[in-house]
């Protein structure tokens, strides 16, 4: 089956670049708006619609992951501008692919988001037909996107996850070792409750659903629709940043500075951003373990070896 793959170079499609690499049953094309060096990457933007159907056709690409998307949540919200580019990026360029797909008869995987959640005080896990009000742009712009897919009728799955990190790009874990390193204590808020998710465990999924829906022989995929996925557990941002440098700590190869770091809890309004965060976004699961079969690893398993690896290349 031939793949494509919309933001590879971001921390999820470097994930999935790594996974392709032993993939022999598929034929990957990794495309993106920049190209860092040593890296091959097909130019595409997505929010070209003519672009889009061009390279699909050219290419004879049968699905299309889509791990691009604005996902500076605060900047945002900080003027028309970049609203604008985060409605570009989040829901027009996804109905670009959409529409695509619908024309080509092939499947769209698209990764959303917990902050389609955000208003409503729940404190049990949200299954994929709990009612969402998002409070800002960002969250706005992906709900709006997921329901322009719907809208076009394509076969898809889209899949919401949360609190994503990696080795790779700009991420809490990643600037958290940083942090810890750099300063003497740090304050992190303790009144937000999610689940950290490791972009290796996410990009796996993704591969588990290319490859059911290879195999299915049906003319329209029976599993098209939403599912949440992040790692198993619950914590708040606190505890993940504690969690972050005990796991490190624990490690020879950690620097010093790390172990010395004072993390401190504190209250969202204490800590000033443009946005209302959901207070809390644990993800239910249920569905894509049931109708896919897949094995999801708890959250501290996951973040330790990320952090091995982290290390390892620093």
């Amino acid at each position: 089956m031939k793949i494509l793959i919309t933001g590879a170079n971001g921390q999820l499609g470097s994930e999935m670049r790594l996974l392709a690499a032993d993939d022999m049953d598929n034929e990957y094309t990794f495309t993106d708006v920049n190209s860092p060096e040593g890296v091959e990457t097909v130019f595409l933007d997505i929010t070209d619609s003519r672009a889009v159907t061009d390279l699909v056709k050219a290419h004879g690409i049968e699905a299309i992951v889509n791990c691009a998307a604005w996902t500076n949540v605060d900047a945002c919200e900080t003027g028309a501008a970049l609203a604008a580019m985060a409605q570009k990026l989040n829901a027009d360029a996804p109905e670009n692919l959409a529409m695509t797909m619908k024309e080509t008869g092939g499947l769209l995987i698209h990764i959303s988001t917990d902050y389609v959640f955000g208003r409503e005080p729940y404190n049990t896990p949200c299954r994929e037909d709990r009612q969402g009000t998002p409070t800002g742009v960002y969250g706005r712009t992906k709900k709006e996107g997921e329901e322009r897919i719907l809208a076009t009728g394509c076969q898809h799955v889209i899949i919401r996850t949360s609190w994503l990190y990696s080795e790779f790009g700009k991420n809490f874990c990643r600037t958290m070792l940083n942090l810890t390193s750099e300063r003497p204590s740090l304050q992190v808020v303790y009144d937000q409750c999610g689940t950290p998710t490791y972009a290796m465990d996410l990009a796996k999924a993704i591969c588990h659903v290319l490859h059911d829906y290879a195999a299915d022989s049906a003319t329209t995929y029976a599993k098209s629709g939403i599912y949440h996925y992040s790692n198993l557990g619950v914590c708040s941002w606190y505890d993940f940043a504690r969690m972050i440098q005990d796991t490190a700590n624990a490690l020879a190869t950690a620097p010093e500075e790390m172990r010395h770091c004072d993390i401190r809890p504190c209250l969202s309004s204490q800590y000033p951003s443009p946005v209302q965060r959901p207070a809390y976004s644990v993800l239910d699961k249920a569905k894509i373990q049931e109708t896919f079969g897949i094995d999801i690893p708890y959250w501290t398993d996951s973040l330790r070896l990320c952090i091995e690896n982290v290390l390892r290349q620093d």
